[in-house]
């Protein structure tokens, strides 16, 4: 971790702190100051962050999930349970709603903001009944003709047991080869962490964004130092490598646009936050909507299968 996030770390205590005190005229103004200066190294922490920070970031606590995103993006939202096999995976919320003018199919993995929300949700980990409850929206979504809409924040797939016995690469790959050739237009986009397949499996679409503090990887850090050196320590070593940064992956072009955050992280303003991600999907919903399906599918397929045709720097 930097130097200057490392003091914005002591200032936001120090302030939370003086907050706790009975408020006179020169605690009042210490705050103000200590204020001044957080939003001075904010500013300056954005353009010294490195992979590791970023990772921090995509991983924080208090950054918002995707109930969070939908309950301020999504109008009359419809919440659809079930896979209409085995359960109701809740790491992943699904139904249909409006955005803007556009009524549409959301999808979205979704992790808690404390410990008790995060047991409820799996920790954002699907089930191989959330791929499936997610391709029942999506073959619904091309039934009514209605785009859909992903948000992505896992750190991967669930690999217990259970999962591995009901399927779960199979879930995740039917779901890619599904979307590859889904007739309604589609947008997917990281709004935490992107983690293995877990994450593809949403992530096959026309339009696919990263906010500015994601990742997307085919594993996390830890477990790229394990492989690589025995040694889940070094991975922040391992970060650096990866390549794993919505700048990186939109220099491979494996992403299409970067959603902007507000200084310091999508959790110090989720309503701004949330308004630059309901701005960039009307957007992309006007375009899209305007282009020929067959098309769309052809070109979507195209960019799926270039995947991996890039050389990457060691």
């Amino acid at each position: 971790m930097s130097q200057t996030i490392e003091r914005i770390e002591t200032i936001y205590k120090a302030i939370s702190e003086l907050s706790k005190l009975e408020q006179n005229d020169e605690i009042v103004k210490t705050i103000a100051r200590l204020r001044s200066i957080l939003i001075h190294l904010e500013k300056k922490a954005q353009k010294e962050y490195c992979v590791w920070d970023r990772i921090q970031l995509a991983r924080h606590i208090d950054r918002p999930r995707a109930q969070y995103y939908i309950d301020r993006i999504v109008e009359d939202f419809i919440e659809i349970h079930g896979d209409r096999s085995f359960s109701d995976d809740r790491a992943i919320i699904g139904g249909i709603g409006k955005i803007g003018k556009h009524t549409v199919t959301i999808i979205a993995q979704n992790k808690g903001n404390n410990a008790k929300e995060n047991v409820e949700r799996n920790f954002g980990m699907p089930h191989p009944e959330g791929y499936r409850k997610a391709l029942r929206l999506m073959k619904q979504a091309e039934k009514f003709n209605r785009p859909v809409v992903c948000l992505i924040d896992t750190p991967g797939a669930y690999c217990g047991i259970g999962a591995e016995e009901r399927g779960q690469g199979e879930a995740i790959a039917r779901n890619i080869m599904e979307m590859s050739r889904l007739k309604v237009p589609i947008i997917s986009g990281i709004i935490g962490e992107g983690g293995s397949g877990g994450a593809l499996a949403l992530g096959v679409a026309d339009r696919f964004f990263m906010q500015e503090n994601t990742t997307y990887s085919i594993l996390s850090p830890e477990g790229f130092a394990s492989i690589l050196w025995k040694d889940s320590k070094r991975a922040e070593e391992a970060a650096e490598k990866m390549r794993m940064t919505a700048k990186d992956l939109l220099g491979f072009e494996i992403i299409d646009h970067i959603i902007g955050e507000p200084t310091g992280g999508a959790h110090k303003d989720p309503q701004q936050a949330a308004h630059k991600v309901k701005k960039y999907l009307i957007e992309q919903l006007d375009i899209l909507e305007t282009k020929n399906i067959e098309k769309l599918v052809q070109l979507r397929y195209e960019r799926f299968r270039k995947y991996g045709e890039f050389g990457m720097a060691t």
